[in-house]
């Protein structure tokens, strides 16, 4: 029984899944309402589904990129009940689990593009930079996790001799400036909850845990906080 908690995208989510198998999901839209959300959530969801907070094994986070405040905000919750409970911690970069989200959801929409493909997950960070990987359709990486500023011939590279599909809330910033052919924008929401649960239980088994004492959120960049004069 594992509970994952996703606070560091425009939906947050707090799902508990048994074995693998997703048996309750509760999700936000307000990004400005993580914060308040979470832990009222978290609360909810298990009263609901009448699992008691001891029969949690391990807890479960997307551990960065993503909105700062969403990051330290999840990853508080989940290190406080992980030491509260005396159970593993589990964290997942956040584009990688959109981009296994991806591969699951979209199926046969990307069906009519020429191989090799590649999945592109890109999360907003202001003006035209973003969060963002590329990997392949077995989760490799092609390109880490890294906040990259926008440009015409971005991924130029990559796209030579490759297939990209982009998607998550960034992606659009590219394709207004994008001259590439072979890139496939998808705007549809990509629904990262079930896959978070899906990927932790894959890690529990193998008893891939982070560091309760020193694991951090993963920002990409530095960030700053502007004081109105």
């Amino acid at each position: 029984m594992i509970l994952s908690i996703d606070t560091a995208t425009d939906q947050a989510s707090v799902t508990i899944a048994e074995n693998g198998e997703v048996i309750g999901t509760f999700t936000n839209d307000n990004q400005k309402d993580h914060a308040a959300w979470v832990q009222v959530a978290i609360n909810d969801l298990l009263q609901q589904k009448g699992v008691s907070m001891q029969q949690l094994q391990a807890i479960a986070i997307t551990a960065g990129p993503g909105s700062y405040t969403g990051l330290r905000v999840g990853m508080a919750t989940a290190k406080g009940l992980c030491f509260a409970l005396q159970i593993p911690l589990i964290t997942i970069n956040t584009l990688q689990v959109m981009a296994y989200a991806a591969i699951d959801q979209l199926g046969s929409d990307v069906l009519n593009m020429e191989p090799p493909l590649c999945y592109c997950p890109m999360i907003d960070a202001r003006r035209m930079e973003v969060f963002t990987a590329v990997y392949d359709d077995k989760l490799e990486e092609i390109i880490s996790p890294k906040a990259v500023i926008l440009e015409e011939l971005s991924f130029k590279d990559e796209l030579n001799n490759r297939s990209l599909v982009c998607f998550g809330n960034g992606s659009l910033k590219w394709k207004n400036v994008s001259r590439y052919p072979n890139v496939l924008f998808i705007e549809e929401k990509i629904d990262i909850a079930k896959s978070l649960a899906k990927l932790a239980t894959s890690l529990h088994l193998k008893q891939n845990f982070a560091n309760l004492a020193y694991t951090e959120p993963v920002y990409l960049k530095e960030f700053y906080t502007y004081i109105k004069k």
